[in-house]
């Protein structure tokens, strides 16, 4: 009759340790906290700026308040990794404040700028907090309410206002303002393009996909509840279909090459049938660069936009002018550009309404930090490019071993990445709010927890089965 004896080759059976209380409280607050990233212009539609910036000044301060004492405690286990943060985005936060020392609108710089350095502080907690999977899950359910949101708003205008909706609920009479002055136009049963939560086509196009990434990635992960993920998908996809943004078009297409790449690249069997997957893709996508180019007339009436990009290139023209003026340190941080500062009011209108980014994030970090910003800010995103591309494609090594399978979520940096890359040549949104966030994050979390599931803030501190040893008094 078998027994358990003194002396077993293994460790008795046990249940599987369960999250503490806490820790599922941690995660909720991450989402709530991911949320108000990802659609602060719904907080402001809602709540003005006032309430939103109260809003968002309670998820710092909930922010500082839990994470300060849960690194005081964990310092003990897991020593803070302070070598492998993200330098480089903190040195530009850090330039984005000291601009208020020259800043021709310092209001402005000095309200952005905190509400950079806010972000980036959120960013590197959530790292710490959460584990890849966890922040996987987290950055999903954050998605799901922010688009699930979306639908049911342009329900409600649709069927209870019947009508467009302005920013704090107000309904209008019929033809008495542009549309885009409207939070919610009331296009979800004629054709014409939604706008969701964020008040923004081409904003909530951009977040249908990020979801769609977020939501493949959980299926090609084995997640619970797989047809649940495909009816978010299929919803997602719908958003993204009448958001009608030619950007989210041309991004899903960058997004789709990198993946293809990515895969077959985990595929080559040998160095050299990498080398010639890495010089097929570049021709590929140096071709599509260059024909998209020499067609974009076509191309751009082909989805219903102008040649001269819905006017992006006047705004261009204007911001460089102002621009060239201070081209070393810029005229100060503004992201985004505050509507009552006298500096950005009545400047740049469109729609009868003053511009608020420069719609091109170089353009615009040249314009507010000048040479020295624009440097910076593309050390940031090709150091982080490159790791995350790396952290994607090679196998998780820590020995001889060569044939570890590679994890799903290694994949989600390098597509966020191209993303927001491509993203940031029509749009400011890479250098602000939720852009930036995901930026820092990743940047942070690939340095720190280069291996899925083993490092900081990883449920497993060891490498394989080894016992991690103590430190001797």
């Amino acid at each position: 009759m078998a027994q358990y004896t003194n002396h077993p080759v293994a460790a008795p059976p046990a249940p599987p340790e369960r999250e503490s209380t806490g820790h599922l409280m941690l995660r909720g607050y991450a989402v709530l906290a991911l949320i108000v990233a990802l659609a602060p212009a719904a907080l402001q539609h809602a709540l003005g700026p006032v309430g939103a910036g109260a809003v968002g000044a309670i998820i710092l301060a909930g922010t500082i308040a839990i994470g300060v004492p849960r690194m005081i405690r964990l310092r003990r286990e897991t020593p803070f990794p302070w070598r492998r943060l993200p330098w480089t985005a903190l040195g530009y936060t850090a330039l984005a404040v000291l601009s208020v020392a020259w800043s021709e609108w310092r209001a402005t710089t000095l309200v952005t700028s905190v509400l950079l350095l806010a972000i980036t502080v959120q960013a590197v907690f959530l790292a710490v907090w959460l584990t890849w999977r966890e922040l996987l899950r987290s950055l999903a359910s954050a998605l799901k309410w922010v688009l699930g949101l979306s639908l049911a708003f342009e329900l409600w205008v649709s069927l209870v206002v019947h009508g467009p909706v302005l920013p704090n609920f107000v309904t209008p009479p019929d033809g008495r303002f542009d549309q885009q002055w409207y939070w919610s136009r009331d296009n979800l049963f004629d054709g014409g393009r939604l706008q969701g939560i964020v008040g923004n086509a081409n904003l909530l196009a951009a977040l249908c996909l990020l979801a769609l990434i977020v939501f493949a990635v959980q299926i090609w992960a084995s997640s619970r509840r797989q047809a649940w993920l495909i009816g978010w998908m299929v919803v997602t996809a719908f958003l993204f279909f009448r958001a009608g943004s030619a950007t989210a078009v041309v991004c899903a297409l960058a997004v789709a090459l990198v993946a293809a790449t990515v895969l077959l690249i985990r595929r080559a069997p040998t160095g050299a049938a990498r080398r010639n997957t890495y010089i097929a893709f570049a021709s590929v996508g140096l071709v599509g660069i260059v024909a998209g180019w020499l067609l974009r007339g076509p191309l751009l009436q082909a989805l219903g936009r102008s040649a001269d990009l819905t006017g992006r290139e006047r705004i261009w023209g204007d911001v460089l002018e102002r621009a060239n003026a201070r081209p070393v340190i810029g005229w100060g941080h503004a992201s985004p550009w505050l509507p009552w500062d006298p500096a950005f009011d009545g400047w740049i209108i469109d729609h009868g309404m003053s511009v608020l980014q420069a719609h091109n994030m170089w353009v615009d970090v040249y314009l507010q930090l000048g040479v020295i910003g624009v440097i910076l800010i593309g050390v940031v995103l090709l150091t982080f490019l490159w790791r995350a591309w790396f952290f994607a494609v090679d196998r998780p090594r820590w020995d001889l071993d060569e044939k570890r399978p590679y994890s799903p979520v290694t994949i989600l940096p390098i597509l966020v990445g191209t993303l927001l890359l491509v993203q940031g040549f029509t749009e400011s949104a890479p250098v602000m709010l939720w852009g930036w966030m995901l930026i820092v994050l990743f940047s942070f979390k690939i340095k720190s927890v280069p291996l899925v599931g083993v490092g900081m803030s990883e449920r497993e501190r060891l490498i394989d089965h080894g016992e991690r040893r103590r430190r001797v008094p």
